[in-house]
C-alpha cells in the first residue's frame, strides 16, 4: 500500500496531468471544428433548411452571473436526398419555428452542418482566444507539478 507521501507524489502529477492532457484534447476538438466550419463556409454545398425549434440553455446564477445561449434545431435535405437535424448554438436571434434559410454542409459530414453566416475574422479569433486559454490552464499545471515536485 503506497504511504502518505507516495499517495501526495502521484496526485502532484496526476490531477495536473490529466488537466492539461484535457487542455490539449480540447485545443485539438477546438482547432478542428474552426477548420471544419471554414470548410463548410469556402466549399461547403448548400440546401434550404427549415428551423423546426429554438430554444435558450442557461448557465450560472445562484449567485454568479448567469448565460443564456440562444440554440436553433434545423433540418435539411441533402442533395443526395437524406434528411439530417442539427443543434447548433449562436444564431440568429430573429430566426424562430417555422422560418426557412440556407445551411451548408460537407458531402462527408451533412451532421455538422451549419446555418451561421460567414465569419472567418470571428472565427479565427473565438478559435484563438479558447486555444490560448487551454494553453495558458495547461502550462499552468506543468509548472504547479513542477514546481511542486521541486518543493519537495
Amino acid at each position: 500500500m503506497p504511504t502518505q507521501g507516495g499517495l501526495m507524489d502521484v496526485l502532484l502529477y496526476l490531477v495536473p496531468g490529466v488537466i492539461t492532457a484535457a487542455c490539449v484534447l480540447g485545443g485539438v476538438q477546438v482547432i478542428r471544428r474552426a477548420l471544419r466550419t471554414s470548410r463548410m463556409w469556402a466549399r461547403g454545398l448548400t440546401a434550404e433548411a427549415r428551423c423546426l425549434n429554438t430554444y435558450t440553455r442557461t448557465s450560472g446564477g445562484d449567485g454568479t452571473a448567469a448565460h443564456s445561449t440562444l440554440h436553433h434545431v434545423y433540418e435539411f435535405t441533402t442533395r443526395e436526398g437524406e434528411r439530417f437535424r442539427f443543434d447548433e448554438a449562436g444564431g440568429e436571434s430573429t430566426v424562430v419555428a417555422g422560418d426557412h434559410l440556407v445551411v451548408r454542409y460537407l458531402p462527408e459530414r451533412p451532421q455538422s452542418a451549419t446555418a451561421l453566416q460567414p465569419a472567418r475574422g470571428r472565427l479565427i479569433l473565438g478559435t484563438a482566444v479558447l486555444v490560448a486559454f487551454l494553453a495558458v490552464v495547461g502550462t499552468g499545471c506543468v509548472l504547479f507539478a513542477v514546481s511542486a515536485r521541486s518543493a519537495l
